[in-house]
């Protein structure tokens, strides 16, 4: 098989638990990209930050799928590709049912170029998010919530421990409040996160309408991820590869398995073997 894109997750996979791409993966990406491979980031984490924790790839200049998918851009220019919004309607019902289990959320919101990227409503932050925002975060802005009104939500996200936020998604999905995504990141420390999002917020649905435009099939794309959010787009793609870090479930779902984590360049080891560079 002649593989045309590779796509990446970032935290757990590209990213070492410093929050760094390792040279030999940026060398390894280098020269598939010079070689007229596509090269694509597909993250959890919001464009901001995804494009800053990419500087050392910059030159490839990546088609970064952020919020999991809910909004797609070229790196290079900012432009927006797609973008898909969580129902206000829905994100309501949402947020009042987690108010009862006491808790509540922080909002990734389309406001990029207005200099955020979050909003969220309670003063002790890093106490009541556990640490998700910081004090000094300026791409984060506190204000009072008004659910109906919140338009361009492009992921709602609950942090707390992983059988609180299991009883909690139980809950929605028994009372049927609308057609939306969601799933649960598990490997992201000791606690875990629950994310709502549009229903075509998913990395896979996302990449699949990229790579369409680009005539690129599924069977041509390699994929590497090591979370449940990274699930259905190792899946779906022709090549999809757990990190040997990765959750049980991810590991389940590939292909096939890294040979080594993400803090000795995995996707570097395994990129090479499949391209023979």
């Amino acid at each position: 098989m002649k593989y045309k894109m590779v796509v990446t997750d970032l935290d757990g996979t590209l990213l070492n638990d410093d929050k760094k791409i390792s040279k030999d993966d940026v060398d390894t990406l280098n020269k598939l990209h010079q070689s007229g491979i596509q090269i694509v980031i597909a993250t959890g984490r919001n464009y901001f930050a995804a494009k800053k924790l990419t500087e050392q790839i910059k030159n490839i200049s990546p088609v970064i799928l952020a919020n999991n998918g809910a909004i797609v851009r070229y790196s290079e220019s900012d432009e927006i590709i797609e973008r898909n919004y969580l129902n206000p309607n829905y994100f309501e019902q949402i947020y009042l049912h987690g108010l009862k289990h006491g808790l509540n959320p922080v909002l990734h919101v389309d406001e990029y170029v207005r200099g955020y990227d979050m909003i969220y409503e309670k003063e002790d932050s890093e106490s009541v998010y556990l640490g998700y925002i910081k004090k000094d975060d300026r791409r984060a802005k506190l204000t009072k919530f008004s659910p109906k009104d919140i338009n361009n939500i492009l992921s709602a996200c609950y942090l707390a421990d992983f059988e609180k936020l299991d009883n909690f998604y139980k809950e929605i999905k028994q009372a049927k409040l609308g057609n939306f995504n969601s799933f649960c990141n598990r490997n992201i420390g000791k606690n875990s996160m629950l994310e709502f999002l549009h229903i075509d917020g998913c990395k896979w649905r996302s990449l699949k309408k990229l790579a369409e435009s680009l005539h690129i099939s599924p069977e041509e794309i390699i994929s590497f991820g090591d979370d449940n959010n990274d699930i259905e787009l190792i899946l779906n793609t022709g090549l999809g590869i757990a990190m040997k870090n990765g959750t049980e479930k991810c590991i389940k779902a590939a292909d096939k398995i890294s040979e080594y984590d993400n803090n000795n360049s995995g996707v570097s080891h395994e990129l090479i073997k499949i391209f023979s560079i």
